[in-house]
């Protein structure tokens, strides 16, 4: 995995700067420590940072050409079926300089143009300049596993892997941008394509980039169908597509484990990173490492199960376990992620991360497991809620919102009282909207108390949950269950989950590899009936029944938890000055955004425990802290490698 930056110049005798693109990579230098180069020629600068997997040797040296100096890439990801195209187009006369999926990219585009996307499975984010043509060609995997953010006006186009790297570009606008701060008040993060800064803008998953002659389009080549749908008439069609399943996760598992360095997998002990960790020790000739992260909370920590699935597995097992007083690594954080980010659980993310780097170089997980096989508590008890029929409207009436809202509310996240009044809250609503409710931190009445009129004036009124309608809109399918996981698949997925683990893990040079998200293997998992994912309270109903015998009992019937950080109780213990400092100093409640009354309220009740803040707290918090970083400074700081 790498890290890459460019610029592209519009006007005619314009030349591109070598020394930009260089800072550029300088910031992004932790995405590559091993190698670095730029080159440039005429209107365009390429940039690039290596972290060396595949070929190891200089041959692996980025930016790259093709033979004859006609093509030139910058790439970061790894294209896991390069040796099969490899063979094929030497079959077709290709001669090539190196072993590198990078170079079979190229060879890819000399045939087929930008077509050469449908031929590529793996993680990516690359850009191709293309001499004869004077045309640059930016693209992004489908499911968005590698990030690409840009800037494009009238002069030119500037790109690289992080936003901090694309503000080394003195023209780009740096201003906050409202609308999408509104939206990650809502969703924890900014979703793509907005950035939390006006000048900027993410490239989405699927799509690519065509910058020639002075202008830009954007186009699509990628979405994720659901039909049409595999049979499972009988039982023994059911045990057909159960002995399937486990042989193309097998396949996409083995694909992830092809690397010249070493390598081993994130364990959590829940049914997804288990499965992988079974389809590894399938395939490996040795031990398979495996790492852990937990907590002192017993209500969050889950090195038990994964201590036990390790023993089962026979892996060479490490564990960490995540301390209040660890939450000196925020501002770190903070810089990594150049946006506001407000999922907690990127510490632990970042901490499984640097434990891992001490040891290997690539690491398998067990993302998007949920996302294709139903496992998240919401879809549930959206069904659930589906079920009571014309009683949810009455639960969901004003009269008995005001009567759950004088319940207990629970101190922690872990209460079964706060997970009640969660579920209640929005019953009366359509199940869209009650996807989007419980998926909000802020909902558009605590913003109503939140947002100064100033803020509100400049956020523009857009409805945040438009956003998830549009994409159910978007989804085309008329089973609901089906177009939930679309909309996640498309938002949830790449915007939060995503960029968590791969900033987390690019922090320390490591490479995160995802078999779950292979789009040959979720093509398939998305036709088969929902009913399979989901049948009353039993989500992921036909992984579970495939993974019968392949992992521990204990692991398939257990509740999930999640990957949850007790924020709640640091928010009352060691982080609670920090929360007051940040969020009622002057220099916060002068940005003139939230109203001090209501900010207050939150921090008393929660420190309290008469009703649980914490995610719209830390969201808050992190809010704050980036704005000091980002915002109030004149340029990011480069970290040395």
């Amino acid at each position: 995995m790498c890290g890459i930056a460019g610029r592209l110049e519009f006007e005619p005798g314009c030349m591109a700067e070598p020394a930009l693109v260089k800072r550029m990579c300088d910031v992004i230098a932790h995405r590559g420590p091993d190698d670095s180069g730029v080159w440039a020629q005429g209107p365009v600068a390429l940039g690039h940072r290596r972290l060396a997997i595949v070929d190891l040797s200089a041959a692996g040296h980025q930016p790259m050409s093709h033979a004859d100096g006609t093509l030139w890439i910058t790439f970061n990801g790894e294209i896991y079926n390069f040796l099969e195209l490899r063979a094929d187009l030497e079959r077709d006369g290709h001669v090539f300089r190196s072993r590198t999926d990078t170079e079979v990219i190229l060879h890819l585009y000399e045939r087929h143009g930008v077509d050469c996307l449908r031929f590529l499975r793996g993680q990516f984010a690359f850009a191709i300049w293309d001499t004869r043509e004077k045309q640059l060609f930016i693209a992004r995997d489908r499911l968005g596993k590698k990030p690409l953010a840009y800037h494009a006006d009238d002069r030119g186009i500037t790109f690289a892997s992080e936003i901090k790297a694309v503000l080394q570009d003195p023209d780009v606008d740096r201003d906050p941008d409202p609308v999408a701060l509104h939206h990650y008040l809502t969703y924890q993060c900014v979703p793509a394509p907005m950035c939390a800064f006006k000048g900027v803008q993410k490239l989405l998953p699927g799509h690519y980039l065509i910058a020639r002659e002075g202008r830009v389009s954007v186009e699509r080549y990628w979405r994720l169908e659901y039909g049409p749908k595999l049979t499972a008439r009988d039982a023994r069609e059911e045990r057909d597509l159960q002995a399937e399943l486990i042989h193309r996760l097998e396949e996409a598992t083995a694909l992830r484990m092809i690397a010249d360095v070493p390598l081993g997998a994130f364990l959590s002990g829940g049914v997804d990173s288990s499965a992988v960790v079974a389809m590894m020790c399938r395939r490996a000739t040795g031990t398979v490492r495996t790492f852990s992260i937990g907590f002192d909370d017993d209500a969050y920590d889950e090195l038990a199960y994964a201590r036990a699935t390790a023993a089962h597995f026979g892996t060479q097992h490490t564990e960490f376990t995540v301390r209040p007083n660890a939450l000196e690594v925020l501002p770190k954080l903070v810089w990594h992620y150049d946006e506001p980010y407000a999922d907690a659980s990127a510490i632990p993310t970042y901490y499984v991360s640097k434990l891992a780097r001490e040891h290997v170089t690539v690491v398998l997980n067990g993302d998007g497991g949920d996302e294709n096989f139903a496992g998240y508590d919401r879809y549930v008890a959206n069904a659930l809620a589906g079920r009571l029929g014309p009683l949810a409207a009455v639960l969901g009436s004003e009269a008995v919102r005001r009567m759950i809202d004088l319940l207990p509310h629970g101190a922690t996240s872990a209460s079964s009282r706060w997970r009640l009044k969660r579920f209640l809250a929005p019953l009366g609503r359509r199940p869209e909207a009650r996807n989007a409710a419980w998926q909000a931190q802020f909902d558009m009445e605590s913003k109503q108390h939140l947002y100064t009129a100033a803020f509100r004036r400049d956020a523009g009124g857009a409805d945040a949950e438009e956003l998830l309608y549009a994409r159910y809109r978007e989804a085309g399918t008329a089973d609901f269950l089906d177009a939930t996981l679309y909309t996640d698949v498309t938002g949830y997925l790449p915007d939060a989950l995503l960029t968590k683990v791969d900033i987390a893990s690019m922090a320390v040079a490591l490479e995160a590899r995802s078999p779950f998200l292979d789009h040959t293997f979720m093509e398939w998992s998305a036709r088969l009936p929902s009913r399979l994912k989901l049948d009353g309270r039993k989500t992921k109903v036909i992984l579970k029944r495939a993974l019968r015998g392949v992992v521990p009992d204990d692991v398939l019937d257990r509740r999930k938890m999640g990957f949850n950080v007790p924020v709640d109780v640091w928010l009352r213990g060691e982080l609670k000055d920090l929360s007051h400092d940040l969020l009622l100093s002057s220099r916060s409640l002068d940005r003139g955004y939230f109203e001090r009354p209501f900010v207050e309220r939150m921090l008393r009740e929660h420190a309290l425990g008469t009703r649980n803040w914490h995610t719209q707290i830390w969201n808050l918090m992190m809010l704050e802290s980036w704005h000091r970083k980002f915002v109030d400074h004149a340029q990011p700081r480069a970290v040395a490698v």
